[in-house]
């Protein structure tokens, strides 16, 4: 069923647009005694979850009772992220999700079935997973809340990612990148319609459906006549159906079809969200179906410390390294530990260019930031940040193509995490 949906390419909804809406959703739900609400983590700071759920604390008061952020196999937020991201929502009702410790198996994806919508790409049963505090807080509403945004693991983010992902297990989480990974990221990329999400639909119709799961999605968007970003649409809803509308809308507002190869594309990673691979290879898999054939995608990462969030993940990133799919499969049959550890698997997969184009990091100098020896480890190219930002500086560049001083013409991307870029012949429909 669907309480609330507003939104097509040019509406632009303010934060008095979204109280408005997700309050005409509540009025709709009843009232409720005790809820629980599960926004993203500080990763997906624009998606204006952190806003809605604030706005849910100032509706429902008291009986919004745990925040649980859906970190996934991320880090933790910091006292100050908490603060900056949920404004006046009092921090004491944020919970940690724990991936290796907190979570309850409901129930299992059968192998066939796996074999079947991934196209015999992998052929085993797939747990689904979430933190027990939504089985054992005696919740009369679970809030959803987030983004719905092209994705390489899922094809489009958000909706029942949300739950078996942003709260689910080790071998969830690994297992469902993996899906991914073994199908084809370049076959999902800005689909809603994939073998990960028809997995993840049959945990939902099978085995949360008795949860009082309410999906509260945004689509967010840059507006490249003034390089804002701004809102453009919010669904609320319990079923597919209201993912699939915000699907649809994020496709004419986050995806970008392009005529022709990019030969040179520069990305820079905000200091305040990307200080990992983990993350940033967003830069990489967003622009993967359009890059050239030997062409260069540059990535400005000042505060790049580390390849993985979670301490194991980077670890085996930095022992097997971004060196493709062949590779990474080699790797797997021969080590128990990186075969044990999937989704570490799919990211290594997802986050080389399969020696199509060029990769070159350009981390800041500080003691904490990754080395050039590290860089040039794990497979990619390494450059001097300075230099690279004198030559591209992104305070005066704009999103989309620039052509530089010497005549050289890049294209420029602001935030990976907002887009999806592809040449029209790459693309797969």
């Amino acid at each position: 069923m669907i309480y609330y949906a507003k939104g097509s390419i040019d509406s632009e909804l303010t934060a008095e647009d979204l109280k408005k809406g997700l309050f005409e959703a509540f009025e709709k739900l009843g009232k409720r005694k005790k809820v629980l609400a599960i926004p993203p983590d500080y990763t997906r700071l624009p998606s204006r979850a952190g806003e809605l759920t604030e706005m849910t604390w100032q509706y429902y008061g008291e009986s919004l009772t745990d925040v649980l952020p859906a970190l996934g196999t991320h880090t933790p937020m910091t006292a100050h992220q908490i603060d900056h991201m949920f404004g006046s929502m009092p921090p004491s009702l944020i919970r940690e999700h724990d991936w290796r410790n907190d979570v309850v198996t409901v129930g299992e994806v059968p192998a066939s079935f796996v074999q079947e919508v991934s196209k015999g790409a992998v052929s085993f049963p797939w747990p689904a997973q979430v933190n027990k505090l939504l089985l054992e807080g005696n919740f009369d509403l679970i809030l959803s809340i987030g983004q719905v945004v092209p994705h390489e693991v899922v094809g489009m983010a958000n909706y029942n990612k949300n739950i078996f992902v942003g709260t689910g297990g080790v071998e969830g989480i690994n297992k469902s990148h993996f899906i991914g990974a073994a199908y084809g990221m370049e076959r999902m990329m800005g689909h809603a319609d994939t073998p990960v999400r028809r997995v993840f639909n049959y945990a939902s119709e099978n085995f949360t459906q008795h949860l009082p799961i309410i999906y509260v999605q945004t689509v967010v968007g840059l507006d490249k006549t003034d390089g804002k970003i701004k809102t453009r649409g919010l669904f609320i809803g319990d079923d597919a159906e209201v993912f699939d509308l915000a699907a649809k809308l994020s496709l004419l507002i986050n995806f970008e079809m392009l005529e022709k190869p990019l030969k040179k594309v520069v990305v820079y990673l905000d200091p305040t969200e990307f200080k990992s691979t983990w993350l940033g290879n967003k830069s990489i898999y967003r622009t993967r179906m359009a890059l050239a054939d030997e062409g260069d995608l540059i990535i400005l990462a000042p505060a790049l410390v580390e390849f993985g969030e979670d301490k194991e993940i980077d670890r085996l990133i930095r022992k097997y390294g971004y060196f493709g799919t062949p590779a990474t499969l080699k790797s797997c049959d021969e080590h128990e530990e990186l075969r044990n550890n999937l989704s570490a698997a799919a990211h290594l997969i997802h986050g080389s260019s399969e020696g199509r184009f060029n990769i070159t990091y350009c981390p800041g100098k500080e003691a904490k930031n990754l080395t050039r020896q590290e860089i040039e480890s794990v497979g990619f190219q390494y450059a001097d940040l300075e230099i690279m930002e004198k030559k591209y500086d992104h305070t005066s560049l704009k999103d989309g193509f620039n052509v530089m001083p010497d005549g050289e013409e890049i294209f420029y991307i602001s935030n990976p995490a907002l887009g999806l870029w592809a040449y029209r012949e790459r693309f797969k429909y």
